[in-house]
C-alpha cells in the first residue's frame, strides 16, 4: 500500500468493481469483471470526472454473485465486452493514486483483464492505497468491511441496498476522507519527506516573513485550569490521557488495568470481497 499524498493536485481515483465471482485466474472458467466505477478526487473534493461502466463477462453469472450485486446476465446483453473498454479504463486510471477497499481483489481482476488485451499491470501505472489495510491498522481485531466502517465513522449508507460498484465508491470516498482527515490537518502526522511539500514550503515562508513571534505564557490561573482539565481526562480514560502520555510520571499511585485483547479477524482472504468488503 502506497502512502496517501498531501499534494492537492494529485489525482485520486476511488475505485470499485463487481465481478462474476472470486477467481480471476481460474484455469478453466475464470471469473470476469462486470462493473467498473471510478470517482476522481482532487484536493479532497470530488471533481465530477468519473467513469462508470457495465461490462458483458462473456460467461455466466452465478446466482450467488447476483445475490450480492443484483446484476444478471440479461442486464448485460447489450453491454460492451472488456476488450472494448479496456483502453478507456486504462487511460482513466493511468498515473493516479487508486483508493480501493481490499485492493488485492480489484487489482487482481483488473490485471487479469488487462493481460488479456496486452495492457500492463495496474501497479506499474498507479499508486495504490488499500483502505482495508488502513482500517486494520487503525481498528485491529474489529470488523472492517465497508458497512462496519460506515457505521463507525458515521457515514450514511441508507442508499446501499445491494453492493454496486458506484454506490460503494461513493461510500468509500466518504470513509477515506474520514479516515485521513487528521493526516491533512495536523503537521505532526506528515510522512517523511512531506516537509518539502508545496503546502509546507508555503507555510514556512509565511512564518519566515512575519519575523520573530511574540511568546505569551500562561499565567498561574490558566495553568491550574489546564491541569484540572487534564485531571478530568485522566479519570475518564482510567489512566494518563494522550496529552500526558509522553511526560515523565512524577507520582504513580496505581497501575491502570490493561485492556483485554480484542479477538483477531478470522475471515479467509479469498472471501474478503464479499464478507470483508461488502
Amino acid at each position: 500500500m502506497q502512502p496517501t499524498q498531501l499534494d492537492p493536485n494529485k489525482r485520486l481515483i476511488i475505485l470499485d468493481t463487481e465481478t462474476t465471482g472470486l477467481y480471476p485466474n481460474h484455469a478453466e472458467n475464470p471469473d470476469r469483471l462486470i462493473e467498473f466505477a471510478g470517482l476522481e478526487m482532487k484536493n479532497r473534493q470530488l471533481t465530477g470526472n468519473n467513469l462508470h461502466l457495465l461490462v458483458h463477462p462473456q460467461r455466466d453469472i452465478p446466482e450467488e454473485a447476483s445475490a450480492v450485486h443484483n446484476i444478471t446476465l440479461d442486464q448485460l446483453v447489450d453491454k460492451p465486452i472488456f476488450a472494448q473498454v479496456a483502453q478507456q479504463i486504462f487511460d482513466f486510471i493511468n498515473g493516479a493514486e487508486l483508493v480501493i477497499h481490499n485492493a488485492k481483489f480489484d487489482v487482481a481482476f483488473l490485471n487479469a483483464e488487462f493481460a488479456r488485451v496486452g495492457l500492463p499491470k495496474v501497479e506499474t501505472i498507479c499508486d495504490i492505497t488499500d483502505t482495508l489495510e488502513m482500517a486494520r491498522e487503525r481498528y485491529p481485531g474489529q470488523k472492517n468491511n465497508l458497512d462496519a466502517l460506515c457505521n463507525r465513522l458515521s457515514v450514511d449508507r441508507s442508499k446501499r441496498v445491494y453492493h454496486g460498484a458506484l454506490i460503494d465508491c461513493e461510500l468509500l470516498g466518504e470513509v477515506y476522507l474520514a479516515m485521513t482527515r487528521g493526516q491533512f490537518s495536523l503537521m505532526g502526522d506528515l510522512d517523511d519527506g512531506e516537509e518539502n511539500s508545496p503546502q509546507m514550503i508555503q507555510l514556512t515562508e509565511k512564518f519566515e516573513r512575519t519575523g520573530s513571534l511574540k511568546i505569551i505564557y500562561a499565567d498561574e490561573n490558566e495553568l491550574a485550569a489546564h491541569e484540572a482539565v487534564l485531571d478530568d481526562l485522566d479519570k475518564s480514560v482510567g489512566g494518563r490521557c494522550l496529552y500526558r502520555a509522553d511526560l515523565p510520571i512524577e507520582k504513580e499511585t496505581e497501575t491502570p488495568p490493561s485492556p483485554l485483547p480484542e479477538p483477531e479477524e478470522t475471515e479467509e482472504d479469498e472471501e474478503e470481497h464479499y464478507e470483508e468488503i461488502v
